[in-house]
This record gives C-alpha cells, sequence and structure tokens, in this order.
C-alpha cells in the first residue's frame, strides 16, 4: 500500500553473552569476513549517539558483520578484549583485531572501515 514503510530489520547484531560473542567471531573467520565491533553502555550518550551510525554502516557494507556490545551486560567480552572506555570500536580480520578507535568519532570510524575493506 502507498505510504506504508516496511521496518527494516537491523544489521547490527546485539552480542548478549560470551557465548555468542566466540559464535560471531568463529563464525566470521571461517567465512573470511571482517568484523566491526562497537562496545556500548546504554548510559553513556556518546556511545548511544554513534548506534544509529553504526547501522548505517552496516547497510553499506554488508560483506562486513557488525556486532554491538554492551558492557554492562556483556563483562566478559569486555574484559577480555581490553575495553576501558566507550564508545570503543575494534575492526577485526580472522578473529584478530586489526584496529581500535577509541571516542565517537562518525568520520574517522567510517574511514577505518573502508580501510578495512581494501
Amino acid at each position: 500500500m502507498a505510504g506504508q514503510q516496511q521496518a527494516t530489520k537491523s544489521r547490527v547484531v546485539n552480542v548478549d553473552s560470551a557465548v555468542t560473542w566466540d559464535m560471531f567471531i568463529a563464525q566470521a573467520k571461517n567465512q573470511g569476513s571482517p568484523v566491526v565491533v562497537q562496545f556500548t553502555a546504554s548510559w553513556c550518550m556518546p556511545s548511544v549517539a554513534m548506534e544509529p551510525y553504526l547501522e548505517e554502516l552496516a547497510l553499506t557494507h554488508q560483506d562486513i558483520l557488525f556486532l554491538l556490545v554492551d558492557v554492562d551486560e556483556t563483562k566478559e567480552v569486555a574484559s577480555k578484549m581490553g575495553i576501558k572506555a566507550m564508545p570503543t570500536f575494534l575492526l577485526m580480520k580472522d578473529g584478530v583485531v586489526v584496529d581500535k578507535l577509541i571516542g565517537a568519532n562518525p568520520d574517522e570510524i567510517k574511514k577505518r572501515v573502508f580501510g578495512l575493506i581494501k
């Protein structure tokens, strides 16, 4: 029908446990897919402000797995990855961190995501 919009399913996957984290990282590694992870917290306004931007990047780069990790809900993963500030973005290839960006900087994360696929 005219005027109706279909809800778009999020391309950013929420990681809710260490088991889920391990599963997605292993899957991406097996498929040769790069991964972009945003470590966030609901109380951190810069983190919350970056989430729609991450979604936009995920729609543009469908060959990359985009993950969102809430550090309060998934402390084990945040600790394992050495996350100390939010937002922190990790860019990974073959299960290994190849780049890290701390802070809410939309232009810089976009540039680094483009660099990840080249």
